[in-house]
């Protein structure tokens, strides 16, 4: 069995006289200010990402839009819960969530797209995706063991991202592409 390696009494003693530190306590291992940092930008792309594919949804045409369009609103959903969670454990973390929209795309890691054609549209979203994907991927890396908690909520992020990305090149796959050239 393994022992504490602070006592129960200090770490009651250190519990009380912190406690408008919510969460955080001595064994946080992170870089605070940085992880809320990071998490701000991933608030910012979540939020890019959702009115991205809001505007695919209302914007899709065509003979192919009709599931298109209902895998883009699926998405906007997803997104939109994603950005959330990561504002929620913004203020878990003693942090203020920034939803400035005159920040939000120079913050955040994916773009926003204007696309009118719906195979680039669908080519645009699967970009942002990956790009989520390998930012989160390096993002639960570099949190490790030092706040295990937000790293897990990218792992979760991650895994969705990673699903979205799979549903778009599925999509990519059923949908006859013009020949060029």
């Amino acid at each position: 069995m393994a022992e504490f390696l602070t006592d129960v009494e200090t770490l009651r003693e250190r519990a009380r006289r912190e406690i408008e530190k919510g969460p955080v306590t001595d064994a946080y291992g992170a870089d605070l200010e940085r992880v809320l940092q990071v998490l701000n930008e991933a608030l910012a792309t979540e939020i890019v990402c959702t009115l991205r594919y809001k505007r695919h949804y209302y914007t899709a045409s065509g003979l192919y839009s009709e599931p298109v369009a209902a895998e883009f609103l699926e998405h906007a959903a997803e997104e939109q819960q994603h950005a959330d969670r990561v504002a929620q454990r913004i203020v878990q973390l003693g942090g203020k969530p920034d939803f400035n929209p005159d920040t939000l795309t120079r913050r955040a890691h994916a773009g926003y797209d204007a696309s009118a054609d719906l195979i680039e549209m669908i080519k645009e979203d699967l970009v942002a995706e990956r790009v989520a994907i390998a930012s989160y991927t390096e993002i639960a890396k570099w949190l490790g063991d030092g706040d295990p908690t937000t790293r897990r909520v990218f792992e979760d992020l991650l895994a969705q991202e990673e699903e979205h990305a799979d549903d778009l090149r599925g999509l990519l796959e059923r949908i006859p592409q013009e020949k060029k050239g």
